[in-house]
């Protein structure tokens, strides 16, 4: 695997670059941040979703410590449904994502305290072009014409799934027509059952496991019945 991490475009996404706080609910990002990861092991060719649960097809590491123990403690278990797998994997995820982030100094990690004993941390960013570039995809994907690669697809059906506009800068009128194009986006990849995964612009195996995980995430936050 090269490149960023879909976890991290999402958590980058997810936190005011100057005050370093999370700007939405931590467990609608943690729920995702496992998805995103589930969904990289997919666009590796390492995981499937078949008869209601994700296996392991390939238990060869893609060279991504935090990637790689989540593959491992798959292959080291037996299958589970997708909404088993993100709740099992979201507690510690985005602490660990942070770490990695903080090592690498596209975040800063700044310790406080808070009514004299309360220790908080905040993650500034240090290096936006991480992020730049993430939202610069997304730009590009929302103004429209066809998505062309899988990871952008992917990456908008998630920030979709966890109503994520408002990390975007959209509001309003802006945000409720964001939406629509998210979700037409998710649609045309196959994503939502709106496109046949044969007629998608990724392949069918990562398909299953994105609308698969779509929903858990969308029905573990109460979004769907």
């Amino acid at each position: 695997m090269t490149g960023v991490a879909l976890a991290e475009e999402l958590l980058l996404l997810a936190y005011d670059d100057e005050t370093g706080r999370a700007t939405m609910p931590r467990i609608s990002l943690d729920l995702g941040m496992a998805a995103a990861v589930l969904v990289e092991l997919a666009l590796a060719g390492r995981i499937a979703y078949a008869d209601g649960s994700l296996t392991v097809t390939d238990p060869t590491p893609v060279g991504e410590p935090i990637i790689d123990g989540v593959l491992g403690r798959m292959a080291a278990d037996t299958p589970h449904s997708p909404s088993s797998w993100v709740q099992r994997l979201r507690h510690g995820l985005r602490d660990r994502i942070l770490g990695d982030l903080v090592a690498r100094g596209v975040v800063r990690d700044v310790e406080e305290t808070e009514l004299g004993f309360i220790v908080v941390h905040r993650y500034p960013v240090a290096d936006s072009s991480v992020e730049d570039d993430t939202r610069r995809r997304l730009a590009d994907a929302l103004a429209g014409g066809q998505v062309s690669d899988e990871r952008t697809a992917a990456l908008a059906t998630l920030v979709a799934v966890l109503r994520m506009e408002p990390a975007l800068g959209l509001t309003g009128d802006a945000g409720a027509d964001a939406r629509r194009r998210l979700e037409e986006i998710a649609g045309g990849a196959g994503f939502s059952g709106n496109v046949s995964l044969d007629d998608s612009v990724v392949r069918p195996s990562v398909g299953l496991v994105v609308a698969a995980l779509a929903r858990a995430v969308d029905q573990a936050l109460g979004k769907r019945a």
